[in-house]
C-alpha cells in the first residue's frame, strides 16, 4: 500500500469528507535515444542530465554493440547513477546505439525495481525500453498475462508491453511492434532499443511530446530522439520534427524509416499541463515555445486578475516566467523577493509529501528586505496539493509582507490525471470540491485568483480542442474506468467522458 500523509485541516463544503490523503506520487519521465554516434553514452547522459526536470527518481542508460544489449540504472538523479567509471563500463558496450530514461513514478511507485530502461530477452531477442506516460489498460493486461503463469519484475505499467511484444498473439503478426502497440490505450511515448536499431512510437493521441533530430559529424549523421528539445540542443542537435502520434520510426544504419502503427486521432490530447508546468523553457513542446507561453499565461493572468500592489515576485522557477509577463502586463515593477536553493530539486516530484514539505524549505528562502511592509503579487503557475504553497506564503507573511495576492497561471486542478501527470486521485487536490475562497482561506492569502481555462487555451498555438484539458475540466478523451484490451481500429473513434 502506499504510504499515506494527512493534508493539514481545511474548512470544507458542507457533506464532504474532513481527512484528505496524499499517496505516493505518480509518472511522468524523459527518454534519449541515439544511434550511430562514437560518443553514444556520453550524448545520452547529457540528453538525460538536460531533462532531468522531467524526472528525480532513477536514471537508466542501455546500450548496444550490434549483438547483445547491457543495461545501467539506478535510484535518484543522473549524477547519483552515473560516474566516469560506470559510464566508460557502457562505453565499452557500444558500438552501434543507447537510450536512456529518467523516471518519476505515475505507476508503480519509487523502487528500484522499476527504474528504466527495462531491459529483457524475449523470443524476437533482447529489447530495452523507456517509457514516458501512463497506460490505463494494463492492469487488465497485466492481470490476464498473471493468470497464465507471467512472471513481472516490475510494479509499473511498461512491463506489460515488453509482455505484449513477446506473447505468440503478437509475434505471429507481420509486424509485432506494431500490433502490441495497437494493444495499449492512455499516454505513451516510447524508445525500444533492439540490437540492430532504435523503435520509437507516440501514441494516436499525442499526449505526451517526442521529438526527432540529427547530429551531423565527422564520421556521418547521426539521429537522437528525446521528450524535449532541450536535450537535442544540449547534444548538438538539429531539430527535424516531432514524432507524429500513431507513428512507428525505425532507426538504424540505413538510416530513418517510418510506418503507422495506427490512425491518428482527429481530435489530439497535447497535455497542457506541459506547457504551464513540466517542460522546460528552452523547449519547443508541441510546436510552440514554452517560456513564451508561459509569458503569454501571465499577461493574461494580469488582464484577468489585476491586484493593487506594489511588485509583482515569482514562486521559482516554474512560475518565474508567468510572472514576468504578468508585471509587463499589469506595468508593476518585477522583483525576486524568493531566492531559490539551485541544490535542491523540483518539490512537485518528490515521492512522498514529507518529502516535498522538506525540499521546498531548503530551496525557497524569503528575502525579508524585499518582502516587509510590502503588497505583493506572487506568481505560480500551479496549486496541486497546497501544502507547500501554504508554507512559502506562511513565510512571506513572516518576513513582513503587508498583503499577498497570490495569482495561478492556469485553472484550479480538481480532477485526476490518469495519463502521465502527479495527480492520480481526487484527495490529492486541494481545488477539487472547494471553493476560491476556502482555498484562499486555507492557503493564507489576502487574494486569489486563477486564469480561466478560455484564458489558459488562448495562448497555445493549437485548437483549444486539440489539448487534454481532464485534470480542469473532468472531460476525459479515453474512460480511465473502462480500459480496453483489443487492438485499436481507427484511434480518430474517441469520445468524451465526464468526470471518473
Amino acid at each position: 500500500m502506499p504510504r499515506e500523509i494527512r493534508l493539514p485541516q481545511l474548512a470544507l463544503p458542507a457533506g464532504s469528507s474532513s481527512a484528505a490523503f496524499l499517496p505516493d506520487a505518480r509518472e511522468k519521465c524523459g527518454v534519449f535515444g541515439i544511434w550511430n554516434h562514437p560518443q553514444a553514452v556520453q550524448l545520452s547522459y547529457l540528453g538525460l542530465y538536460a531533462q532531468q526536470h522531467r524526472g528525480q527518481e532513477s536514471a537508466g542508460i542501455a546500450v548496444s554493440d550490434g549483438q547483445s544489449l547491457t543495461a545501467s540504472t539506478g535510484m535518484g538523479l543522473v549524477s547519483d547513477v552515473f560516474n566516469a567509471r560506470s559510464l566508460r563500463e557502457l562505453e565499452s558496450r557500444c558500438r552501434v546505439g543507447a537510450i536512456g530514461h529518467n523516471r518519476y513514478s505515475t505507476a508503480g511507485g519509487s523502487r528500484s525495481c522499476n527504474a528504466q530502461p527495462l531491459l529483457e530477452s524475449f523470443v524476437g531477442g533482447q529489447v530495452a525500453l523507456a517509457h514516458n506516460g501512463n497506460l490505463i489498460n494494463a492492469m487488465a493486461h497485466r492481470d490476464r498475462f498473471e493468470q497464465a503463469g507471467h512472471l513481472f519484475h516490475t510494479t509499473g505499467d511498461t512491463e506489460v508491453i515488453i509482455h505484449l511484444l513477446a506473447s505468440p498473439e503478437q509475434q505471429s503478426q507481420s509486424d509485432p511492434l506494431a500490433a502490441t502497440l495497437r494493444r495499449l490505450q492512455g499516454a505513451f511515448s516510447l524508445v525500444f532499443l533492439f540490437a540492430d536499431r532504435l523503435e520509437v512510437a507516440r501514441d494516436p493521441w499525442g499526449w505526451r511530446p517526442l521529438v526527432l533530430g540529427r547530429i551531423q559529424h565527422a564520421n556521418g549523421v547521426s539521429h537522437v530522439v528525446a521528450s524535449e528539445t532541450v536535450a537535442l540542443h544540449v547534444v548538438g542537435a538539429t531539430l527535424l520534427r516531432e514524432i507524429e502520434p500513431g507513428e512507428i520510426v525505425t532507426i538504424n544504419d540505413s538510416g530513418v524509416h517510418s510506418r503507422r502503427f495506427a490512425d491518428r486521432s482527429h481530435q489530439p490530447s497535447h497535455c497542457a499541463f506541459e506547457h504551464v508546468y513540466f517542460a522546460s523553457p528552452a523547449s519547443v513542446v508541441f510546436g510552440q515555445n514554452v517560456q513564451t507561453v508561459r509569458e503569454l499565461l501571465g499577461e493574461r493572468l494580469a488582464r484577468e486578475a489585476p491586484a493593487d500592489a506594489d511588485f509583482v515576485m515569482p514562486m521559482p522557477d516554474s512560475g518565474r516566467s508567468a510572472a514576468n509577463g504578468y508585471a509587463r502586463a499589469s506595468q508593476l515593477p518585477y522583483r525576486e523577493g524568493i531566492v531559490p536553493n539551485r541544490y535542491v530539486g523540483r518539490t512537485f516530484i518528490k515521492p512522498t509529501q514529507d518529502e516535498r514539505r522538506a525540499a521546498v524549505r531548503l530551496k525557497l528562502n524569503v528575502v525579508e528586505d524585499i518582502v516587509r511592509g510590502q503588497r505583493v503579487v506572487v506568481v505560480d503557475d500551479s496549486v496541486v496539493r497546497g501544502t507547500t504553497t501554504r508554507e512559502k506564503m506562511a513565510q512571506i507573511r513572516e518576513a513582513g509582507a503587508k498583503e499577498i495576492h497570490l495569482r495561478i497561471s492556469c485553472p484550479p486542478i480538481r480532477h485526476p490525471c490518469y495519463f502521465g501527470v502527479d495527480f492520480a486521485s481526487k484527495d490529492q487536490l486541494i481545488a477539487n470540491g472547494r471553493t476560491v475562497t476556502q482555498i484562499q482561506e486555507f492557503l493564507g492569502v489576502d487574494s486569489l485568483h486563477y486564469l480561466s481555462l478560455e484564458g489558459m487555451l488562448a495562448c497555445m498555438k493549437h485548437r483549444p480542442e486539440h489539448y487534454c484539458t481532464a485534470c480542469w475540466t473532468g472531460q476525459y478523451r479515453l474512460d480511465p474506468a473502462k480500459p480496453e484490451t483489443g487492438p485499436i481500429s481507427e484511434a480518430g473513434q474517441l469520445r468524451m467522458f465526464g468526470s471518473i
